[in-house]
C-alpha cells in the first residue's frame, strides 16, 4: 500500500482517469521499467483472463459473487480498502454502508472495456487486519451478464494454499503477473496498519503502482483467493511503502522488492441473503465499526 503516484500522465491518457493509480505495489528500488505484459512462471489456466475485472480510477479490482450470491443480488466490486474515495480509513476504523457513486470500468477477457458500472455504496471498507473496500452495484449479477456477456469471479472459500499457482490481474494496467504463492505472513505492518495472516508472493510477482485491489486468482479454479495490496519498495522497516514481516515471537524480517496481498475466504462468511454484508453472522472475523 503507497500513497498515489502524482503526474502519471500516460495513466491518466490511458483511462481518460483524472486520478492518478494508487502505488499499492511498486517494482524493487532501481526497476525503472514497466513488467512484460504476463509473467511467465508455471502455466496458466486457460481460464484466467481479465473477464470481471475493473478499472477504478487510481486502482483495480473486480466484479465478484459468494458461491451463494444469487443472479438477482446487486453485484459487489472488490479492491483495496485504501483505494477508496474516502481516503485511507485509520486503524480500527471501518467503513460500512456509506453512499456512493463511484464509477468502474468492466472489461472483458481480453481486457477491453466494455461498459461502465456504478456503485450504490461502500457496503463494507477497512485497512484493519486487512485491506479491503467491497461496493454494491446498482445493477444485479443478471443485469451485467446479459449486458456484457460477464460473469462475476467466484470468492473462493478456504485459506490459499502455499504454493500455488496464481496470476495478480489487473484491469487498471490490463496486464496480469503469474507466480505462486510462497508463503503467509502472521503480521504484516505498514505504517500505521497491521494485516493479518497476509499472503507473500514468489519474486515473479512484481505487481506496480495502480495494481493495488487487483484479484489474486487460482489458476487451477479461476476463482479468487486474494487481493493484491502492497510491497516493500526500498528495504525500509515498516514503513509507509515499505511493509515488514512480524513473526509469532516478534522477530521482524524486511524483503525488499517482495509483494503481498490480502486472503478473501474470510468475506464470505460476512456476506448473508441478498448480498447485505451481515458482520454478525456466523463464521465472520472482519473487524467490527
Amino acid at each position: 500500500m503507497k500513497k498515489p503516484l502524482v503526474g502519471a500522465v500516460f495513466a491518466v491518457a490511458l483511462l481518460g482517469a483524472g486520478v492518478a493509480p494508487a502505488t499499492a505495489a511498486t517494482a524493487p528500488a532501481g526497476d525503472t521499467t514497466a513488467p512484460a505484459a504476463t509473467v511467465k512462471a508455471k502455466p496458466r489456466a486457460k481460464a484466467v483472463n481479465f473477464a470481471g475485472t475493473v478499472a477504478l480510477s487510481n486502482c483495480s479490482g473486480s466484479v465478484v459473487r459468494t458461491p451463494d450470491s444469487q443472479p438477482g443480488d446487486p453485484a459487489l466490486v472488490l479492491s483495496n480498502g485504501h483505494c477508496m474515495e474516502t481516503g485511507f480509513p485509520g486503524p480500527g476504523e471501518v467503513v460500512r454502508d456509506q453512499p456512493s457513486t463511484r464509477s468502474f470500468t468492466l472489461l472483458n477477457a481480453s481486457g477491453t472495456g466494455v461498459g461502465t458500472l456504478r456503485a450504490s455504496k461502500i457496503a463494507y471498507g477497512t485497512m484493519t487486519d486487512t485491506d479491503i473496500s467491497v461496493y454494491q452495484l446498482t445493477s444485479t449479477y443478471a443485469q451485467i451478464e446479459s449486458t456484457y456477456g460477464i460473469k462475476a469471479l467466484e470468492l473462493n472459500t478456504a485459506h490459499p494454499v502455499q504454493g500455488t499457482a496464481i496470476t495478480v490481474v489487473s484491469g487498471y494496467w490490463k496486464r496480469t503477473y503469474a507466480c505462486n504463492v510462497d508463503g503467509f505472513v502472521y503480521r504484516l505492518k505498514e505504517g500505521s496498519w497491521t494485516w493479518k495472516d497476509s499472503v507473500r508472493y514468489t519474486s515473479a510477482c512484481q505487481t506496480i503502482g495502480g495494481t493495488s485491489g487487483s484479484p489474486v486468482i487460482d489458476n487451477a479454479t479461476g476463482k479468487v483467493v486474494a487481493v493484491n495490496n502492497t510491497g516493500n519498495e526500498d528495504g525500509q522497516r515498516c514503513t509507509d511503502n515499505n511493509p515488514c514481516e512480524v513473526d509469532e515471537s516478534g522477530n521482524v524480517t524486511v524483503r525488499q522488492g517482495i509483494n503481498y496481498a490480502q486472503e478473501t475466504y474470510g468475506i464470505v462468511p460476512c456476506i448473508g441473503p441478498g448480498n447485505q454484508f451481515d458482520l454478525n453472522r456466523a463464521g465472520c472475523v472482519l473487524p467490527k465499526p
